[in-house]
């Protein structure tokens, strides 16, 4: 049987891999920019200007990469 695509991991490794800065956008509509350091099943950790924020993952609505990420969904 094949495994499912998990592309949330997939994107946000990907961007943690190639420092990709984002603009994390969160659902009361404040943002937050600076580079994915690591994240698990219910968090996200943002490094900006050398301080680190752990956001929980429900409280994002979306991210939007300053350049387009390459993942692979087969």
């Amino acid at each position: 049987m094949k495994q499912s695509i998990n592309i949330q991991d997939q994107c946000l490794n990907q961007l943690r891999k190639d420092n990709t800065f984002v603009t994390v956008y969160l659902l009361n509509g404040f943002q937050l920019r600076g580079l994915i350091k690591g994240f698990d099943n219910f968090t996200v950790l943002l490094e900006t200007e050398g301080k680190q924020q752990l956001i929980y993952k429900h409280a994002i609505s979306t991210f939007v990469p300053q350049k387009n990420v390459s993942i692979e969904l087969e």
